[in-house]
């Protein structure tokens, strides 16, 4: 009889959970979806032409925004492929250019 007990209550629990689940994700959508003043709160009073008219009007991101403030159409990062050979070069002249502690000890002190 006992047996039967918990089984009833976990089953009552796991509807609950999954009901609770449920609700959660609905509300999460709605709240999702919902249009925030200029100051960050919810006006349930705002119509839906104010609302599609905001959503038409975008405003850019200030990084893409030249100096006069004309969106720049350009892309930003070009990037160039180079084999490992060229890479090793450059990191081997840049490690030759730079300056080192002492000229007879180039391995650090613990090797020689």
């Amino acid at each position: 009889m006992l047996h039967l007990l918990y089984i009833l209550v976990f089953t009552t629990l796991a509807f609950v959970a999954v009901g609770n689940l449920i609700r959660n994700l609905m509300m999460l959508g709605m709240e999702s979806q919902r249009s925030y003043g200029n100051r960050g709160q919810f006006s349930p009073e705002a119509n839906s032409s104010q609302f599609t008219s905001s959503r038409r009007r975008r405003v850019p991101h200030p990084e893409l925004l030249d100096e006069d403030g004309n969106v720049v159409d350009e892309p930003f990062l070009v990037m160039r492929s180079i084999t490992v050979e060229d890479a090793r070069e450059r990191l081997d002249a840049l490690y030759n250019s730079s300056p080192s502690t002492s000229d007879d000890n180039t391995y650090g002190d613990s090797r020689q």
